[in-house]
């Protein structure tokens, strides 16, 4: 098995797909000839050709319209949304429309799209390129949400989106483009709704989404040195949800935290703690503890900006607390 980059796994996936399926094609601002700012797409144009790999106009609403159309009467479109803060220009095409297409025509008619874009703070791109809002489209029924923790995630979930006969929604991290992980040569997809216990543990359980899976491994790491066993667990996709994994978890270790960069408040990290909350209650030393992003626009200054997300020294220290039974409050 090679270690490749989560960038290289995206494009990989892309380009396996749309061999298989002339179905699949990719549109968006600046995704041929430049391969988005990020070079994800580098090198599709030159072999699929500018009618398959589509650079667009600077009009989110109107290519992503074109994507539903195109969806409804047969093709798979990619859409490639460059910033997931633009996600806001799309919301009447993919909530309204995309999302509701197959039950308002009482299932005659289904909207196979994918939009593909990123989240994540910490790269000094202010408070309007640095959102993960991935809980927007969470809420709205008849949407998937994924989030890929590594390469290996990002190729597999890719995939299968793809192929779903549903829209989805993958938000990729935009600091771990050039993260490497193993990822095989040989074809493989991964299952939505099926969480990855990535480290077993006993005394606690870390849950985490997206970049927050390394911040909880090194958390796990640290926690180790001191005696403390942590399991972590990266959902994959929170919608659906493999809510039975992390009850499982939740009941074995009997405290929780759930770790995720959007904002802490009406967020995904309330979802999980809820359901745990709901289902496992007696099985808790603790109430399930929340980290999410500070309820502040992200800041551009640097000092600033790496205080409103959570951290391995932080997961740490609040898992510490948990397991001593010392009371702790999030902010």
């Amino acid at each position: 098995m090679r270690n490749i980059t989560l960038s290289q796994a995206v494009n990989e996936a892309l380009a396996e797909e749309m061999r298989r399926d002339e179905t699949v094609f990719i549109l968006g601002e600046d995704v041929a000839e430049a391969g988005t700012p990020f070079k994800v797409l580098s090198g599709l144009v030159e072999e699929f050709g500018t009618d398959r790999v589509i650079d667009t106009p600077i009009s989110e609403p109107g290519f992503m319209g074109i994507a539903v159309g195109a969806a409804m009467t047969g093709t798979r479109p990619v859409v490639d949304l460059m910033f997931g803060d633009f996600i806001f220009l799309i919301m009447d095409q993919l909530c309204n429309q995309a999302a509701k297409t197959h039950y308002m025509s009482g299932g005659k008619l289904n909207v196979p799209l994918v939009v593909r874009t990123n989240l994540g703070a910490t790269r000094r791109s202010a408070a309007q390129h640095s959102q993960s809002l991935h809980a927007l489209v969470a809420h709205i029924p008849g949407l998937k949400v994924a989030l890929p923790s590594s390469a290996y995630e990002a190729k597999g979930l890719m995939k299968t989106a793809i192929r779903d006969n549903n829209p989805v929604v993958i938000f990729e991290d935009k600091l771990m483009y050039n993260d490497k992980a193993p990822v095989p040569e040989e074809e493989y997809l991964i299952p939505f709704g099926v969480a990855n216990i990535k480290r077993e543990g006993s005394d606690i359980t870390l849950i985490a989404t997206s970049s927050m899976v390394q911040v909880c491994e090194a958390a796990a790491d640290i926690l180790a040195a001191e005696g403390i066993s942590a399991e972590v667990i990266d959902p994959r996709t929170i919608v659906p949800l493999d809510e039975e994994a992390l009850l499982k978890s939740a009941r074995k270790t009997s405290r929780v935290i759930v770790v995720d960069e959007g904002h802490q408040s009406y967020g995904i990290t309330g979802e999980i703690a809820s359901r745990i909350n709901e289902k496992a209650f007696y099985h808790l030393d603790a109430p399930v503890l929340r980290m999410g992003a500070m309820d502040v626009p992200v800041p551009f200054t640097p000092a600033l900006e790496d205080l409103t997300v959570p951290t391995a020294d932080a997961v740490a220290a609040n898992a510490r607390k948990l397991v001593s039974g010392e009371m702790i409050h999030a902010a």
